[in-house]
């Protein structure tokens, strides 16, 4: 029986060091092979010129660079990007590039599916298959560049920020996001500033604080509502991790990065549910020992859902409060909505291990067929 290979893509610096000393080589031999396949976007072995016969006849036995595979790409008309990537298990996630000006962000998925089950999210709805390994995680962004034709041209197109904000809870999916992570800001493979890449959490509080030892990548925090009641309906892991102990958690970390960097708050709104304006008032004293920077996100319909987005005057009215309580106040424009590609609407295609797609499909029938749920 053939032994498997080693994945070379998915391998963070320490742990090709490691790999090539099983072979009898130098440490010194990880940054040439990093960087033909994460800045040259070279998988042949045969290809990597600078690296002796001896060692690529063995890279060959037991070896490869094999990224995930891209099953169809979509374009919106404001420029975004959508690619539906195909993952080991046999799942789909889904990938979105979103140029804006002087940059461009791409947001990446951590698992398939999402162990979590907030109320907002259509990824949740999927249920959970698997997390994603290394190698499909950083794999996402090495698709993209080659995409764009970015190995050693010149495009329009580049990415300059990454997010972990697409399918998954990336703190669920720790070791394997720390460690693409770790080659997003690798000097020899992305060279990304630690400012300009980003894990949000929905609030793992045990991973928040140890990813001080792993990593000084910014952070956000999917909030969504000022107080546990509140939360908890809609944010279910709050019932683990209450706020007080999720704020402790993210202060501790930011202290950590001995930086003026601020956490950045992501609240989406929700017509009736989370934007009246003592809601904003109660947010805006929640926040008054954190160092933030808040990101309103008006909510995007999926089907079934029974959420609405919330009112323009009531997204300002909000922004208004915030702003008046002295906060650095962003409002999301709404972007990919006509591929799927929005805050909340990533679905991919999940084979569920946990079954609650089939419970939430069930779930909608019964509703269906006794009030139809109209989404504006």
């Amino acid at each position: 029986m053939p032994t498997q290979r080693t994945n070379l893509l998915g391998l963070s610096k320490s742990k090709m060091e490691a790999f090539l000393q099983t072979l009898g080589e130098r440490p010194f031999r990880a940054i040439q092979l990093m960087k033909w396949i994460h800045q040259q976007g070279v998988t042949d072995f045969d290809q990597m010129s600078n690296i002796s016969k001896e060692l690529r006849a063995k890279l060959k036995e037991c070896a490869e660079v094999r990224p995930p595979l891209i099953k169809d790409c979509f374009a919106a008309k404001d420029g975004c990007f959508k690619w539906i990537v195909e993952v080991e298990s046999g799942s789909s996630v889904e990938t979105v590039f979103i140029p804006e000006a002087g940059r461009g962000t791409l947001c990446i998925s951590s698992q398939a599916g999402c162990s979590l089950d907030c109320s907002f999210c259509a990824t949740g709805k999927q249920g959970f298959n698997s997390d994603l390994t290394c190698s499909e995680i950083i794999g996402q962004l090495w698709l993209v560049n080659q995409a764009f034709n970015t190995f050693g041209t010149k495009t329009p197109r580049k990415v300059t920020n990454v997010v972990m904000m697409g399918m998954g809870e990336p703190l669920m999916n720790f070791e394997n996001v720390m460690d693409a992570v770790s080659l997003m800001m690798e000097d020899n493979c992305y060279g990304l500033s630690k400012r300009r890449v980003t894990i949000s959490t929905s609030g793992v509080v045990p991973k928040i604080y140890e990813m001080q030892n792993y990593t000084d990548a910014s952070i956000a925090l999917s909030l969504h509502a000022p107080n546990d009641k509140l939360r908890t309906e809609i944010v279910p892991i709050n019932k683990k991790y209450p706020i007080s102990e999720l704020l402790e958690s993210v202060n501790a970390y930011l202290e950590s990065l001995g930086d003026s960097r601020v956490a950045i708050i992501e609240y989406i709104l929700i017509s009736g549910v989370n934007d009246h304006r003592q809601h904003a008032r109660e947010l805006a004293e929640l926040l008054r020992h954190t160092p933030c920077k808040i990101n309103l996100i008006p909510f995007n319909p999926f089907d079934g859902s029974g959420y609405k987005r919330s009112s323009d005057s009531a997204i300002s009215n909000f922004r208004k409060i915030l702003q008046n309580e002295g906060y650095v106040v962003t409002v999301r424009t709404t972007r990919g909505d006509e591929i799927g590609a929005a805050c909340g609407q990533l679905v991919g295609q999940v084979d569920d291990m946990t079954r609650r797609s089939a419970r939430y499909l069930a779930l909608r029938e019964q509703s269906a067929s006794v009030q139809p749920l109209k989404v504006e």
